[in-house]
């Protein structure tokens, strides 16, 4: 779509003078605020694939902790934030269920990293999305999403408890606070630069 400096792109198309694209994938299990850290910082209406929560899921989605949970993703979010006139940056929220951990693979390709997101009251359930993100060989960092009654833990403790490189990033968040949630995705840019720099390993 063409657009002039007098007449700026809608905030649904992508300017003309964007040339690179960066995809960072957002993941984590299941209710952990995933969705809710695109729809803070999307820049246009971000795509949602949530359904429901059936009758089918009872005694496979563990509801404990979370009585109001009423959906669950069933593929991906989908946001997007221009970071410069010629850069802007995807973001894929994966479905945090072991069912849909093939979609998960698949949509995690060609990203740079990978955002982790952690609820503490249930820290036990991150360790599947740790395992998958060191597969695929991203660099992440750990999101620890404040919901209220969360234990309080020092980064160390948990890069310790999870058996990361106490070199991974450890930041806190509100996923549904814009500011909170750009904060995660500069950190994770800037961890997925230096370590492309330096070469090091996550």
């Amino acid at each position: 779509m063409a657009c002039s400096n007098s007449e700026p792109c809608p905030v649904d198309y992508v300017a003309d003078t964007v040339t690179d694209s960066v995809k960072i994938v957002i993941a984590g299990p299941f209710a952990v605020g995933k969705t809710s850290l695109v729809g803070a910082v999307s820049e246009i209406p971000p795509l949602s694939t949530e359904e429901p929560l059936t009758i089918a899921s009872v005694g496979v989605d563990d509801l404990a902790g979370r009585p109001d949970k009423t959906t669950t993703t069933v593929a991906l979010d989908f946001g997007r934030i221009t970071l410069t006139p010629r850069i802007v940056l995807y973001l894929f929220g994966l479905a945090g269920q072991a069912r849909f951990l093939s979609i998960a693979e698949e949509t995690a390709v060609g990203a740079i990293g990978a955002v982790v997101l952690v609820d503490l009251r249930h820290f036990e359930e991150c360790f599947p999305t740790v395992d998958l993100v060191e597969r695929l060989g991203l660099p992440f960092v750990i999101a620890v999403n404040r919901f209220a009654g969360s234990p309080d833990f020092s980064p160390a403790q948990i890069t310790d408890a999870l058996g990361v490189s106490n070199r991974t990033p450890v930041v806190a968040c509100d996923a549904r606070e814009r500011d909170s949630s750009v904060h995660v995705l500069a950190t994770l840019t800037r961890h997925s630069l230096h370590l492309k720099t330096t070469g090091d390993r996550q």
